[in-house]
């Protein structure tokens, strides 16, 4: 069994030493951005489940596949974590050696002088007898230059090693290490966040409160419960945009009313101006219409519904649905016939345009508004217990046969009232604006922008610095220099002549030696 523990053993090493390579840790970061492109391609169900189901019912011979393949979760995928483990990994155990061996050469000494100062890529002589100040000479024109340096003697022989530029070596330690923490402030905020996005009509009747049965669309960390979000309530009071004259918007400004802690205060919110509250901030993402419509059903009962309807373009051209599941029914009996629930879908322009046959609004502000009209009578399918989008009809029941046209389109202003073939009459009364507002808690967030401001410091550390080495020899009989980069520098044979220059007697002119080139590095 040695045999296989020794193999065993074996293995494992050469394992994590491939695994920790900065070649591996390479590729594995070209795999997370690879991995990284379904996320930002296809419809997320952490960030948009009802695109994700309509991606689905759209494309039914691909859909079912790509969701098998978490195509539609992919950071919470087990291929995404997968590669996002191995790069912690790889990073961690490729630079902690490297830190080490870093600091261990910040507190060393300089080296020895190689023997054979001539065969370094620059060097020269002194001309002239050494005094005894050369020494003290040379080491203060070192240390102005801010090199680190060690004066060694051996008998009548004074040797002194300089070094400089172990700021390349820290700046990209520090850019790594600062890599290694953006990975870990992302996933810090993955477990410990949580966000939601929630469609806000103007309103007193529209209040939202922090919980998760008010929220459209959320997702909440592996660490995060229910119990866990803030509490706080929000109205919107009033909402303020502003156009250029080709319909480009120029601001948008929302009113709104703030309920923490048992009080309340009335607070602005703007694009990139979010509103920052205890534990979560809310962002302004966009706005639109809500119209309202009033049907009046056969036995002269009215019903009054606002339905936020979705901008189709950036005019504000916009589509929705209205239902009235409970009308038609009979008073005396409280019956009533089983396809008599009336459904109107419906396109909202704030500005009709001069051309009938531009199907689009021509400004985003209500200058002109109409709203087209199409009844459906029948069953809307809200008792089939299936999930419904509040935005569409049910087309299944549609293509059924169940939910029928019902009547002749028609175009309201509003105050216009029509009539329907049955009698029963629908009023466009108007609309209220509506506002889209994302709320997060992130609490990775001063990690990743501490990370990413220590990775651009490191970044220019790492290309600011030059390492370099300087040899002196001093001797009864004169004084020998060479010099040698440790990395690509093309300025430092103009520096190695500057240093000699500066070191050397004021009446001695030094002897310039011819660099000499591939010339093998002695340390």
């Amino acid at each position: 069994m040695r045999w296989l523990y020794h193999t065993t053993v074996a293995v494992s090493r050469r394992a994590w030493r491939q695994l920790t390579s900065m070649r591996t840790a390479l590729v594995l970061l070209f795999l997370l951005a690879v991995a990284a492109i379904p996320g930002s391609v296809l419809p997320q169900r952490t960030v948009s489940p009802e695109k994700v189901r309509t991606y689905l019912d759209t494309h039914q011979q691909w859909g079912p596949t790509l969701d098998r393949l978490f195509f539609f979760d992919v950071y919470g995928s087990p291929w995404f974590s997968a590669i996002y483990l191995l790069l912690f990994v790889s990073l961690v155990g490729c630079l902690v050696p490297r830190f080490r061996s870093h600091i261990t050469a910040l507190v060393k000494q300089p080296p020895k002088a190689p023997k054979r100062l001539d065969r370094l890529p620059a060097h020269t002589t002194l001309p002239g007898p050494a005094t005894p100040e050369t020494a003290d000479r040379i080491r203060r024109v070192l240390k102005k230059r801010r090199f680190r340096t060690t004066v060694r003697r051996d008998g009548d022989v004074t040797e002194i090693s300089a070094e400089k530029g172990y700021l390349k070596e820290t700046g990209n330690l520090v850019f790594h290490f600062a890599l290694l923490s953006l990975l870990l402030g992302v996933a810090y905020g993955s477990w410990f966040g949580w966000h939601g996005n929630r469609l806000l009509v103007r309103g007193d009747d529209f209040a939202f409160c922090n919980t998760l049965l008010n929220y459209d669309e959320h997702a909440l960390g592996a660490q995060v419960g229910e119990n866990d979000l803030p509490r706080f309530c929000l109205r919107m009071d009033k909402f303020t945009a502003t156009y250029l004259p080709n319909g480009q918007p120029i601001s948008y400004r929302a009113d709104v009313n703030v309920k923490q802690h048992g009080r309340e205060s009335n607070q602005v919110l703007q694009v990139n101006d979010p509103l920052r509250l205890d534990g979560a901030n809310v962002s302004l993402l966009g706005h639109g219409y809500a119209p309202i419509l009033k049907y009046t059903d056969k036995y002269g009962k009215s019903s009054v519904n606002v339905t936020p309807f979705l901008p189709s373009d950036g005019l504000l051209t916009s589509q929705g649905v209205a239902t009235f599941p409970d009308v038609n029914i009979n008073p005396q009996t409280g019956t009533r016939d089983d396809k008599s629930q009336i459904g109107f879908s419906g396109v909202y322009v704030p500005t009709l345009p001069s051309d009938p046959s531009v199907n689009s609004s021509a400004f985003p502000a209500e200058n002109d508004p109409r709203i087209m009209l199409q009844t459906y009578q029948g069953v809307l399918g809200f008792d089939a217990g299936a999930p419904l989008s509040v935005y569409t009809l049910d087309t299944r029941q549609i293509e059924a046969g169940r939910l029928t046209k019902f009547g002749s389109p028609m175009a309201l202003k509003p105050g216009e009232t029509g009539t329907l073939p049955d009698g029963t009459t629908v009023e466009f009364a108007g609309t209220v604006q509506w506002i889209s507002i994302s709320i997060r808690h992130d609490p990775g967030q001063p990690i990743v922008l501490g990370g990413s401001v220590a990775l651009l410091v490191g970044l220019l550390g790492s290309l600011g610095g030059k390492r370099r080495r300087i040899f002196f020899r001093i001797s009864p009989t004169g004084v020998t220099a060479g010099g040698l980069p440790r990395s690509d520098y093309p300025g430092f044979a103009d520096e190695f002549d500057e240093i000699v220059r500066a070191t050397a007697p004021a009446t001695s002119v030094p002897e310039q030696v011819p660099q000499t080139e591939d010339v093998e590095e002695v340390v």
